[in-house]
Parts: structure tokens; C-alpha cells; sequence
């Protein structure tokens, strides 16, 4: 992962996948997570990280609001 960066020059952009969010996490490769808030409920979903759990520290650096309902809020991953 660390020559994909350093080759691209470029920020890498995750959609969904969560054991490849949860392995890039602990290589302390994310720098931002964006999570979107979709206006309906379920009775069930897929889990953002899953097992074994894994405690990150997210600071907020910015939020999006839609005409639909939906809310993106921004992180940036805290070292």
C-alpha cells in the first residue's frame, strides 16, 4: 500500500470494503473517513469496521447536508 501512494501522488478512495477500511486503519493508512447518513431505518446493515474491534480517533473537519435528507460527515483519522 505504501508504494501505491508513493507511486500515485494521489489520495486513494475506498468505497465500502470494510476489512480492507479495517487492514488499511491499522497501517495507519487512512487520513480521512467520510460517513453518510442515509434517511431511512433498517432493521439490520453491514458493520463499518468489522471484528476484532478497532478504536480510531476521529476529529471532524467538515459536514454536507442534501435536499434528500442525507448528511455526510467528514473525519480526519487522529495519530
Amino acid at each position: 500500500m505504501h508504494a501505491l501512494r508513493d507511486q500515485s501522488r494521489k489520495d486513494i478512495w475506498l468505497f465500502g470494503g470494510g476489512e480492507i477500511f479495517r487492514s488499511l486503519l491499522e497501517l495507519r493508512q487512512v487520513d480521512t473517513v467520510e460517513v453518510s447518513i442515509m434517511p431511512v431505518l433498517l432493521g439490520g446493515g453491514a458493520m463499518l469496521l468489522p471484528p476484532p474491534p478497532q478504536i480510531a480517533k476521529l476529529k471532524l473537519s467538515g459536514h454536507r447536508t442534501y435536499g434528500s435528507g442525507i448528511v455526510s460527515l467528514i473525519y480526519d483519522v487522529q495519530r
